[in-house]
C-alpha cells in the first residue's frame, strides 16, 4: 500500500507539470524562458531544503548509534561528520536544462495530453535505443514493440485538423530525449537525492544567461509564477524524491510500464483544467504507442527472464 501511494503520487506530479506548464503558457500567464527559470529555481530551493533534512536526519541517526555503542565506552563521544557527497555531474544538469526549456517552449502549441504522449514515448524509446547502441541485442518482440509505437507516432503528426504543430512536437520529442539521457544517467546513481539537487544546482549559470538573453521578451503575471513555483518546487523537486521512494518497491518492468500511465492522467487533466478536446487522433495514437512501448518492456522482462 506504501508503494501504491507513492507511486500514485509521484505518477500525478508528472502529469501535474504538463497540466500546470499548459495552463499557463496557453492562457498566456507567462512566457516560456521565465516559466523555465522560475520552475528550475523553484526546484533548487525545495530540494536544497530536502537534502539538509536528509543530511540532518542522517547525522542524527547516525550520532544515537554512536551514543549508544558508547556508553560502555571509555573512548567518549565524538560528533560524526558524514561523508562527502554525490554532487551529479554538469552533463546531467545540461539534460534537464535541455528537457526543461524545451518543455515549456513545446506547450506553447501543443495540447496537454499530447504533449505528455509525445515526452514519454520518447524517453522510452530513447532509452530502448541507447541500450541497443550500447551492444545490448534486442529480440523480435522488442523490435516489434518499436515498430508499433513509431507507426503511433507517424499516425499523430500525420496531416489533418487534429494534427499537432510539428514545431512543438520536435520541440518535446528534443526534450523527451533529454530526459532520457538524465534518467540513463541517473541510473547510475547511488544517492539520488543528493545527485538531483546539485543537478538543478548546476543549471543555474544557464539559467541566468537565459533570463538574460529573453528579459526583453518576458510576460510575467502572478498566477502564471505561482503555477511556476508549483510545478519546480512541488511538482519537480517533490515530485521526484517520492518518485525515488517509490522506486525501491517497484521492479524494473513496473517502473517502466507505470510511467505510461501519465500521458492518460495528463490528458483527463488537460480536458478538466484548460478545456481541451480529447480528440480520437490522441485516442489512436495513445493507444498504439502506449501498447508499443509496454510490447517493448515486456518483451525485455520475458527474455531476460529466460
Amino acid at each position: 500500500m506504501k508503494t501504491f501511494v507513492y507511486t500514485l503520487l509521484a505518477l500525478l506530479a508528472f502529469a501535474g507539470n504538463s497540466i500546470l506548464c499548459r495552463v499557463a503558457l496557453g492562457n498566456d500567464l507567462i512566457d516560456p524562458a521565465s516559466f523555465t527559470a522560475i520552475r528550475l529555481l523553484s526546484g533548487v530551493v525545495v530540494l536544497v531544503v530536502i537534502l539538509q533534512l536528509a543530511n540532518w536526519r542522517q547525522v542524527n541517526s547516525t550520532d544515537e548509534e554512536k551514543l549508544r555503542s558508547s556508553r560502555h565506552s571509555t573512548a567518549g563521544f565524538k560528533s560524526y561528520h558524514p561523508q562527502a557527497i554525490s554532487k551529479g555531474s554538469w552533463k546531467a544538469a545540461l539534460m534537464l536544462f535541455i528537457y526543461a526549456i524545451t518543455f515549456s517552449y513545446a506547450y506553447t502549441s501543443l495540447d496537454t495530453g499530447t504533449g505528455a504522449l509525445i515526452l514519454f514515448g520518447t524517453v522510452q524509446m530513447t532509452m530502448i535505443v541507447v541500450d541497443a547502441m550500447s551492444g545490448q541485442k534486442l529480440h523480435f518482440a522488442e523490435w516489434f514493440g518499436v515498430m508499433i509505437a513509431f507507426a503511433g507516432f507517424v499516425y499523430l503528426v500525420m496531416p489533418g485538423a487534429s494534427a499537432p504543430s510539428i514545431s512543438g512536437f520536435v520541440l518535446m520529442a528534443a526534450s523527451g530525449v533529454a530526459w532520457g539521457l538524465y534518467t540513463l544517467e541517473g541510473k547510475r546513481s547511488r544517492e539520488p537525492i543528493s545527485d538531483t539537487s546539485f543537478n538543478f544546482i548546476r543549471t543555474l549559470p544557464l539559467v541566468f544567461i537565459l533570463s538574460m538573453a529573453t528579459i526583453s521578451f518576458s510576460t510575467i503575471t502572478p498566477t502564471g509564477v505561482l503555477l511556476a513555483i508549483i510545478s519546480g518546487g512541488l511538482a519537480s523537486a517533490v515530485g521526484y524524491v517520492i518518485w525515488y521512494t517509490a522506486l525501491a518497491g517497484l521492479s524494473g518492468i513496473q517502473a517502466g510500464v507505470v510511467q505510461l500511465l501519465v500521458p492518460v492522467i495528463a490528458a483527463v487533466g488537460g480536458v478538466i483544467f484548460a478545456d481541451e478536446v480529447f480528440t480520437l487522433r490522441l485516442a489512436i495514437s495513445s493507444l498504439v504507442i502506449l501498447s508499443g512501448i509496454m510490447t517493448v518492456l515486456l518483451g525485455k522482462y520475458y527474455f531476460n527472464k529466460r
